[in-house]
Formats: structure tokens, sequence, C-alpha cells
């Protein structure tokens, strides 16, 4: 079996193998070796992915109005089409912090990062882990914090699914709605423990 080829990559602890050809970066590899407690089986949902590439996208075209000096335009644009790209469904295998993991949502914040700069990159003519082109602090998370992005992320995250989940109770309660009309005119028996120790009919 040929060696896997890897990149080398460094951050404050020194330098980490990645995978060449995975657009994630060194603080997600260490969070693969550091918290495998799900072994690889489980990976965050999608919805939360979207709300990292609005995030991530919001962020870059507001620093771009406040520090055009680092966000230039042409990194913004990057950054901006790597998000798109994300929201279509692209680099879902990239993402693969497992749901259990150590630092209150710091290693998730860190892939979704490193995925858009190392594919911004890419996408300015660079290669994978050249971080003086799209860095991932420097540019994809500037004037952020796992702090800040973590509990926005999952609020986005909640209210786009509280909206399916709307639409299903929605649907439960037309059911009782329904059933209660067909067994009207059945008595049940009365049961003290709810407080209903009359006998009534299912519809009542």
């Amino acid at each position: 079996m040929p060696e896997e080829k890897v990149r080398i990559e460094h951050d404050s602890m020194g330098e980490i193998a990645v995978p060449a050809d995975k657009y994630w970066g060194a603080q997600t590899e260490r969070s693969r070796r550091n918290f495998p407690a799900g072994a690889g089986h489980e990976t965050m949902p999608e919805e939360i992915l979207r709300a990292f590439a609005v995030l991530k996208k919001a962020a870059a075209e507001a620093n771009r109005s406040l520090v055009p000096q680092r966000m230039t335009e042409e990194k913004c644009a990057a950054i901006s089409c790597a998000c798109d790209e994300i929201l279509a469904g692209k680099f879902r295998r990239d993402f693969i912090v497992d749901p259990i993991q150590g630092g209150a949502g710091t290693s998730l914040n860190m892939n979704a990062n490193e995925v858009i700069a190392n594919r911004a990159i890419e996408l300015l003519g660079g290669k994978k882990g050249d971080y003086r082109i799209v860095n991932p602090n420097d540019h994809v998370n500037y004037g952020q914090s796992t702090n800040d992005v973590i509990p926005t992320a999952g609020k986005m995250t909640s209210l786009r699914l509280l909206q399916n989940l709307k639409k299903e109770l929605l649907r439960l309660h037309r059911a009782l709605c329904e059933k209660a009309k067909e067994f009207d005119s059945v008595i049940k028996m009365g049961r003290t423990q709810l407080q209903d120790a009359v006998p009534m009919s299912f519809g009542q």
C-alpha cells in the first residue's frame, strides 16, 4: 500500500504532518489525534457547517469594510467563494472534528477556518498550507473568538432546525385533532393520577 502523502504544517506546538490532499490544517489534525472519542464515525451536522459558512462569509465582508489593509478585496472574494462552496455542500469530508471534543468548540472553529483558508488559497493560485496567502487565524477568524462563534452558530442552527420542528408539530396537532373527532363518542375510564377521574370521551 503506497505511503500517504503529507504536508508539514506548524502551530504553537510545533510541526505536524497533515494529509497533503485534505483541506484541514494543523489544529484540526491535532484534534483528530487528541479527541478520537467517536473514532471518526460521528461528525458535525450539516446545518451547523452551513451556519459556519454564513458566519465566516459575513465576517470577511465586514472586515473588508472595516480593515481593508488586512482583508483585501481578493482575500475577501476568495473566502466568500469558499464559504459559498461549503453552502453548496462541498468539502463535507474535510469537516472531521468529532462532536465530542475539548476546548468548548475551538477545534470545530479551527476546522472551519482551516478548510476555508486552504480552499481560498487554492482559488488564489496557491497551494494548501501556504498561509502567507490566506491565514486561518489572521484572515478567516479575524475579529472573532470561539466564545462568540460557537454560540452564534449554535443559535443559527437551532433556528433553522426549529422551522422543520414547527412543521412537524403542526402535522402532529392536526393528526391529534382528527383523532379527537374520530373517537369523540368513545368513553374511557377516569384516571386519578392525571386528575381526570371522571368518565369522559377520548375527544374531550
